[in-house]
């Protein structure tokens, strides 16, 4: 599918790896509705890609993905903007580590595990299934095409490490869901991929002492450096225009296989 003049929704986008896809995105012709719960980073980056790529190229919308309400106001907000979307990459979560067993002798929290998966599982199902009964409804492109829509899983969902399990729960079942996803949507003719990114220069790790950085760079083989945001991107964009990627789970992570630890 092409993305010149077709709408997109990025979830997440107020930084990070949704924000380097939803100027990617609008680099390509693409208008983008900018989705995160932080209002003030999603204005800005709006604000940053209608300087770079023309008035009106983006929106920001406030929204809780696990938050039907929140979500379906966004969505309505993004749609009288842009028109209805054919694009939707779902890339906003949060990590977590946590040992099952504390260093006090106490069971984890349940509440940090349900945080988790609310989020980065159910969150991700409901934005989907909300777009894609709205894109099913669109009228089709060539080969027959609607829409597409992305997830962003971790190496995580296949290496998780000592205290992960939340989130490597919550990964393994974007990855799980990836097939079964995209057969339940052919017959509407709209695609499923899901990236599996390794270590990024996002702004979370930026916080992390320049030592760590540079020592979590040097565990991945080649190139042995943080991966770049805008790679992130380009990969997601691509996943957009190449119609015969569907179903597919793709490791994007300089062969980086994590250690326990």
């Amino acid at each position: 599918m092409k993305t010149q003049g077709h709408s997109a929704l990025v979830t997440g986008a107020g930084s990070g790896l949704g924000e380097a896809t939803a100027h990617e995105l609008a680099r390509l012709g693409a208008k983008v509705a900018v989705l995160d719960i932080n209002l003030a980073n999603a204005e800005k980056v709006a604000a940053d890609i209608n300087a770079a790529h023309g008035a009106g190229r983006a929106v920001a919308c406030q929204c809780d993905i696990t938050d039907t309400t929140s979500l379906q106001a966004a969505l309505a907000k993004a749609s009288a903007a842009h028109g209805p979307a054919r694009m939707l990459m779902n890339i906003a979560g949060i990590g977590s580590a946590k040992r099952i067993v504390g260093k006090d002798g106490n069971a984890a929290p349940l509440e940090d595990f349900v945080r988790v998966v609310n989020v980065n599982l159910i969150g991700t199902y409901n934005a989907s299934r909300l777009f894609a009964a709205a894109c099913a409804k669109l009228e089709p492109l060539e080969d027959g095409e609607r829409g597409v829509m992305l997830f962003t899983a971790s190496v995580a969902a296949y290496d998780g490490q000592v205290g992960q399990q939340a989130y490597s729960a919550s990964k393994s079942a974007l990855v799980g869901m990836t097939l079964p996803m995209a057969r339940d949507l052919a017959q509407h003719g709209i695609r499923v991929c899901t990236i599996a990114p390794g270590l990024f220069a996002t702004p979370l790790m930026k916080t992390l002492p320049e030592p760590v950085q540079q020592s979590l760079a040097a565990s991945i083989p080649f190139p042995a450096r943080l991966g770049k945001p805008e790679e992130f991107a380009q990969l997601a964009a691509h996943i957009v225009t190449n119609t015969h990627l569907n179903g597919e789970v793709i490791r994007l992570d300089g062969a980086l296989r994590m250690a326990p630890r």
